[in-house]
């Protein structure tokens, strides 16, 4: 039988891509902007609620804009200026910091203290974990009343204490200082569980060969905790502290309701215990309806906290910058 070959020449190769197929497009398409579609409502949702009133209210700043009036007037930068030179305004400064300061350093450490509790191996945790929102899911208003009662002058059981050990009676809503107390006390019971949880949720996240290598090395609680668990808690502190700076310098309902009476949006007959909040409702609403001079309050304040808030993330990493866990090492050198 004769051996038969095929003579045809083999096919030459493609000299170029071929063509993508439409499912193909249609795929890379996908694949390259569905991340924006999905990122999308976001935007949206933040440009037209928060974007869009942020530069309204900068444009209302600018104006000479009484709410009961029809015709609101260009004044540009006059606004600043007046509340720049208003006492009342720095009055109001002073107070936000004071309670600021008096309520978030307490409660961040206290709730750094309390999740190092929470975490350790006790009984009924979830309960006790569980227990710790409960004055965070309390009505504000509740509280306020509750509170009130508490640092009553005549009445209240704070001043029957420390009568019993020989104090007078402290006027917490007629004295400045004071009611910086009371008020951050109210604060403070609120928002120490919620922060508790945070560094909670934050500690769980930490190796556990981190402490079992730092007991072998000698440390005890005290020193892992303060070794081991700040320097890895030091992200979740600064979004605590950030979080805090906001809420706490944005302070309204506390003061508002712990000071009833025809003097609550002045927090008192003498201005005891206004925040810029407070101090930018009285302006822009009742009872001098200037919204311009109240837009300019709420720009201030933004500003205030964004300063507030850089200055104490840089405090915190300064802090930080020589605290680092070292675990495994001796004197003399490494193990």
């Amino acid at each position: 039988m004769a051996l038969q070959l095929d003579a045809r020449p083999p096919a030459a190769p493609a000299s170029g891509r071929s063509r993508p197929t439409r499912t193909g497009r249609l795929s890379r398409i996908d694949t390259k902007y569905s991340p924006y579609l999905y990122i999308a409502p976001f935007f949206v949702v933040f440009a037209i609620f928060g974007a869009w009133p942020l530069a309204y209210t900068l444009w209302v700043s600018l104006h000479d804009w009484d709410l009961l009036g029809s015709n609101p007037t260009f004044v540009g930068a006059d606004n600043y200026t007046r509340l720049l030179a208003d006492g009342d305004f720095w009055h109001s400064v002073v107070n936000t910091l004071g309670i600021f300061v008096i309520s978030t350093v307490p409660q961040l450490l206290l709730a750094l203290w309390l999740a190092n509790l929470l975490n350790r191996q006790l009984r009924f945790r979830t309960g006790w974990r569980m227990a710790v929102l409960i004055p965070n899911v309390t009505s504000t208003a509740a509280v306020a009343i509750v509170f009130g009662v508490l640092f009553g002058r005549e009445f209240g059981m704070i001043n029957w204490a420390l009568d019993l050990v020989g104090v007078d009676p402290i006027g917490w809503k007629s004295d400045r200082f004071a009611s910086w107390v009371a008020i951050s006390a109210m604060v403070d019971w609120r928002w120490t569980g919620y922060n508790a949880l945070i560094f909670l949720a934050a500690m769980q996240a930490i190796p556990r060969d981190m402490y079992e290598a730092a007991a072998i090395d000698g440390a005890n609680r005290a020193r892992q905790f303060w070794s081991v668990t700040v320097p890895l808690l030091k992200p979740t502190i600064i979004f605590c502290v950030i979080i805090s700076t906001i809420g706490g310098l944005q302070l309204f309902t506390e003061p508002r309701l712990f000071h009833s009476g025809t003097n609550a949006i002045r927090g008192g007959p003498l201005r005891e215990s206004q925040t810029l909040t407070m101090y930018m409702f009285e302006n822009a609403f009742a009872p001098y309806y200037n919204f311009g001079y109240g837009s300019a309050v709420a720009w201030l304040l933004f500003a205030l906290i964004a300063i507030v808030a850089a200055i104490n993330v840089l405090i915190i990493r300064r802090l930080g910058a020589g605290a680092r866990p070292q675990v495994g090492q001796r004197k003399g050198g490494s193990r």
